[in-house]
């Protein structure tokens, strides 16, 4: 036995060896390949004077071109840069990809775990930036990456010295997904602690306050410019007409008159009423609404590529991109993955379908903004298979032809520029094509001042970013958005009231003018917060972050929570990322309160009273699953016998 467990501890430990060597191995590797990479580059831009005025020499030739001159008509320097650019380098520019950051502001060409396990991950599931930057001639990109406000201005700033040591200087374009809700959806939303902390857009449209949403956009605005962001990948003007849809909590709900006004008040508050160098350009998404999808499955799935019009509602669905977002001249649209199922001619996902993105986008709606593609529908990577609904069987040559025959500008989520330039050497698209889409990209980096001076202030960014009113007034939306659904007599809660709380992250907060009680016998109240239902599903990677699927509690779950409320009176608060079935909480619960994304601070001055609840559901509430699975995907508020209704909300007054 004794010589078997040598053997055994023997074997271990070569393996052990083995794998240090190989790691070792590849990691030196990869640091010659990112060193050969940047070898590629040139000098930064030299600040040149002509006329007295200076301007940055972006192609280094020591002349003032038309594009490097602020004083020139925009149309003019997108020309002059266009004539300038290789194919290689116009391919380059139409994709957009994920990008990693170190702790310490750099570019994670170099995996590493002290930034943090998610970083890790990405870093080794994405390209590198050397070789994206280098290489493959890109200059836009997005980060999941959440760091302090100087470590990711600092990443902004060394990302754009890189871009400055390319040929021709393009700057690069930052983008991100939503930052400001404490939601951890990484794809959807990136929780940024630098930032000020907003309910989920579901909270702003429970408001129905356009001014305070546009002052949300405005704020986001502030402290994105602080840290370099410029292209916010939202807002979402789909419609949460299916209840059972993972994506409703970055939804404006279910009523398409509402979101339009929210989506419009949000684009307005992030653009300006034009778009300009102090703006950041705003994605919005995603046309022509991914909301009815069959059975609440949503494409970014295989078993979720299809989208449904049993109540032939397709036109509701559009009403926010053109009362909102068209309306408020967004600078880009993102398509979604999904099919829309018997609505064109073809039954092809949005991005490739020609009917959707020329015939009603660009024709109908006379958008020329940029079109951008949702993630990853054109090659497989390392988190799975191309979101390339009904046009799986194609090759991703044929993918990207096909996404650009249909009027697309950008690929989100891909690096594969070899393909548009194989497609215009063999003839198959003309550059003519190419430098139609390339035009549009140009001009907003153009429009919002990139060529100018794409850096920040490292030194202030902390300033703005976090800024005591911006957090002030994060809070106070946070507060208006909370919902009073039922409440017998017992809020506001008077001060001294003894508490039992449960689910809450910090309870402590309730000693502020209560006491917190570890006993519940010794309780006047309980205060229990629960979450949204959801199943937790494995087999791709991103389904490890969305809530999807059943919105009922489970007997095991409901009977816990009815157990602990049943014992005194209770005020139950529920978390609401979907529309969840909540009739035999409703039923013993004394109050019943809903929350999109609101502190236990400021969850406590609402039950006690320092704020009155004003908010009105942006869905309604079903009273069963069987009521879920009657409705019609495409259909607002069409749950028979709801438990409440689209926009029901009492206060403390009623």
């Amino acid at each position: 036995m004794i010589k078997i467990l040598k053997i055994s501890g023997f074997v271990l430990l070569s393996l052990i060896l083995l794998l240090v060597v190989y790691a070792g191995i590849k990691y030196g590797l990869r640091r010659h390949t990112v060193k050969e990479n940047y070898a590629l580059l040139g000098k930064g831009a030299p600040v040149l004077t002509t006329d007295g005025r200076q301007y940055r020499d972006l192609n280094k030739n020591g002349k003032l071109d038309v594009y490097e001159d602020p004083r020139a008509r925009i149309d003019d320097r997108v020309e002059d840069l266009l004539h300038q650019m290789t194919l290689e380098e116009k391919a380059g520019t139409m994709f957009i990809h994920m990008i990693g950051i170190t702790e310490y502001g750099e570019p994670m060409d170099i995996p590493s775990l002290s930034g943090g396990m998610m970083n890790f991950v990405f870093s080794l599931l994405l390209p590198t930036p050397s070789e994206m930057i280098a290489k493959k001639k890109m200059n836009s990109f997005n980060t999941i990456s959440s760091y302090d406000a100087a470590t990711m201005a600092r990443f902004n700033n060394n990302l754009q010295k890189l871009s400055e040591r390319t040929r021709l200087g393009i700057p690069v374009t930052l983008a991100t997904d939503p930052r400001h809700t404490v939601v951890n959806n990484p794809g959807a939303e990136i929780p940024t602690l630098a930032f000020s902390q907003w309910p989920s857009p579901l909270g702003l449209a429970a408001t129905r306050d356009t001014a305070l949403v546009r002052a949300f956009g405005d704020i986001a605005r502030q402290e994105y410019r602080a840290v370099g962001f410029r292209l916010a990948l939202s807002p979402m003007a789909d419609l949460a007409t299916e209840p059972r849809w993972g994506r409703i909590n970055g939804t404006f709900g279910e009523d398409a008159t509402v979101a339009s006004e929210m989506v419009k008040a949000y684009v307005l508050g992030f653009q300006g009423d034009t778009l300009s160098n102090t703006s950041v350009a705003c994605m919005s998404k995603h046309f022509s609404g991914g909301g009815p999808q069959k059975d609440g499955e949503d494409p970014h799935f295989p078993y979720g590529k299809e989208q449904v019009y049993p109540g032939h509602n397709f036109a509701y669905h559009v009403i926010p991109f053109v009362r909102g977002a068209l309306a408020a001249h967004t600078a880009a649209i993102m398509p979604y993955y999904g099919i829309p199922m018997d609505q064109t001619p073809e039954n092809v996902g949005f991005a490739f379908n020609k009917t959707i993105i020329t015939g009603l986008l660009r024709d109908s709606l006379k958008f020329d903004g940029v079109v951008c593609t949702d993630w990853s529908i054109i090659t497989d990577s390392k988190m799975g298979p191309a979101r390339a609904w009904d046009a799986e069987d194609l090759t991703p040559l044929q993918r990207v032809k096909k996404v650009l025959d249909a009027g697309c500008d950008q690929f989100g989520g891909e690096d594969v520029p070899e393909l548009i330039v194989e497609l215009v050497k063999t003839g198959k698209i003309s550059e003519t094509r190419i430098d139609q889409s390339v035009r549009r990209i140009l001009k907003d980096k153009f429009v919002l001042g990139l060529f100018d001076n794409p850096y920040v202030d490292e030194s202030k960014a902390g300033e703005i970013a976090g800024k005591p009113e911006f957090m002030a007034k994060g809070r106070e939306a946070q507060a208006r958005s909370v919902v009073l659904l039922k409440n017998e007599g017992l809020l506001p809660f008077k001060p001294g009231i003894k508490i039992y709380a449960a689910g809450m992250s910090h309870p402590e907060t309730l000693n502020k003018y209560g006491k917190v009680v570890n006993d519940i016998a010794k309780a006047d109240v309980i205060v229990t917060h629960i979450r949204t239902p959801y199943e937790k599903r494995h087999k791709y990677l991103l389904e490890n972050f969305f809530h999807q699927g059943r919105l009922y509690y489970t007997e095991e779950e409901k009977k816990e929570i009815l157990d602990l409320i049943g014992q005194k009176p209770s005020l139950v608060v529920v978390n609401l990322e979907r529309p969840a079935i909540l009739t035999g909480i409703n039923e013993k619960a004394t109050a019943l309160m809903a929350e999109f994304g609101t502190s236990d601070a400021v969850l406590t001055e609402v039950v006690f009273g320092k704020y009155n609840p004003s908010g009105k559901l942006p869905f309604e509430l079903p009273s069963s699953e069987e009521a879920v699975e009657k409705q019609l995907e495409d259909v607002p508020y069409d749950s028979g016998n709801p438990l409440y209704s689209f926009g029901y909300g009492i206060s403390y007054n009623k």
